[in-house]
């Protein structure tokens, strides 16, 4: 598959109302995007678009929601562009994760995770399941990499504890291959 790089949308002008500059954005978003399209598909590279929440992490960021990210990759009419979701940012901005994840699982080229609302190890206190996620993703389809972006509550070896209790839940070995298959 080719090289991803997240194309980010940027953010609403200081002092400008959200809603009077939207169309102007999106107008500005789009013609970037498809720019940035051609340059990538000429290095065999798939541009991500992020949807960022408003509300807690970067309240000014243009890009909010799957819905909208979807709109404009279907204005954009580009296939190298697809959708970076990351499951914390839509966890806060729409919830429905499992229907939000079968609606746009064909424009995903990346997922991305962390525990809502503390943003740390998928095994920390929180909202998300993280197994019924892995779950759903496997029965999607879903080949490609699993982000973690995510603030360690220790140290990196001991944030990633909760990968290799997943992994033995479900009979593999560190690094996912089977037991059965060693």
């Amino acid at each position: 598959c080719p090289c991803r790089i997240h194309v980010m949308a940027g953010r609403v002008p200081l002092g400008t109302d959200r809603a009077a500059v939207a169309g102007e954005m999106e107008t500005t978003f789009i013609e970037n995007l498809r720019y940035t399209a051609d340059l990538l598909s000429q290095e065999d590279m798939m541009g991500l678009l992020e949807p960022i929440n408003n509300r807690i992490t970067d309240p000014r960021y243009y890009l909010n929601t799957p819905h909208q990210a979807a709109a404009i990759l279907e204005k954009v009419g580009r296939p190298n562009l697809k959708l970076q979701l990351d499951l914390f940012h839509c966890q806060i901005m729409d919830g429905n994760l499992s229907r939000n994840l079968e609606t746009y699982f064909p424009l995903i080229g990346h997922i991305q995770i962390a525990q809502v609302p503390g943003r740390h190890e998928p095994d920390s206190p929180g909202e998300l399941n993280f197994p019924y996620i892995f779950e759903l993703l496997e029965s999607l389809g879903y080949t490609g990499y699993v982000g973690c972006e995510y603030a360690p509550k220790g140290d990196t070896l001991e944030g990633l504890g909760w990968l290799r209790s997943y992994w033995e839940s479900r009979g593999l070995q560190h690094g996912g291959t089977s037991k059965a298959a060693k």
